[in-house]
């Protein structure tokens, strides 16, 4: 069962959401926040897998919510403000993944999932806007270098920066998915990554995709 906190100052969404969510047999929701303070003492205290976090709150942002208990829930952030901003700083505050409020019910659900498993959800287009925003207003190298990461390496995480799933990865370098896997496992450790979209920062910050691209 995957334990969902939503987080969100209208009472209404809160409330939509979690019927969403309770009607799935391997969801529940553990506990409902209206501002910043109040997700991280839920999220703290229920220990949820998923926590669903909108960005404006009172009291404390969802960024920096995201901030203080991405150690030990994964981070969803929800929110109807489709700026580059939001994207780049929820990822750096640890967030695993990005969707907007006017996502289809089936995907928000998937998403949940997709985050509850461990890996990152970022769509080609939060991607690509990404790299638009690097390309427009550089930023030194804030991240571990990319020395070390061999060259079939560096190939995978362009690949990530660009919104590609292992299986597209595995197709378009002619590989298992297998041995995907083994690069990316490889690459959160060389490069001290707490997740994929860890990754995604990681390939913005050296250069490597902006280079690439």
């Amino acid at each position: 069962m995957i334990r969902v906190v939503i987080a969100d100052d209208q009472a209404l969404l809160r409330g939509s959401f979690r019927v969403l969510v309770d009607s799935e047999p391997d969801l529940t929701v553990v506990g409902e926040a209206a501002t910043g303070v109040e997700a991280v003492a839920v999220a703290l205290e229920q220990r949820a897998d998923v926590v669903l976090m909108d960005v404006r709150m009172p009291e404390m942002d969802g960024i920096e919510a995201t901030r203080r208990i991405k150690d030990v829930s994964r981070v969803l952030v929800v929110t109807m403000f489709d700026l580059d901003a939001y994207v780049y700083d929820a990822l750096r505050a640890g967030a695993s993944g990005f969707l907007l409020k006017d996502t289809p019910p089936a995907d928000l659900l998937t998403a949940i999932r997709v985050v509850a498993s461990g890996e990152a959800l970022l769509a080609p287009t939060v991607t690509r806007r990404l790299i638009e925003e690097f390309t427009r207003t550089p930023v030194l190298p804030r991240v571990k270098g990319l020395e070390g990461v061999t060259e079939r390496e560096r190939e995978v995480l362009v690949l990530i920066a660009r919104g590609l799933s292992n299986g597209e990865i595995a197709e378009h370098l002619q590989v298992t998915l297998a041995t995907v896997k083994t690069h990316i496992t490889r690459l959160l450790a060389k490069l001290e990554a707490r997740d994929r979209a860890q990754l995604v920062i990681a390939a913005y910050e050296s250069g490597l995709v902006s280079a690439a691209s």
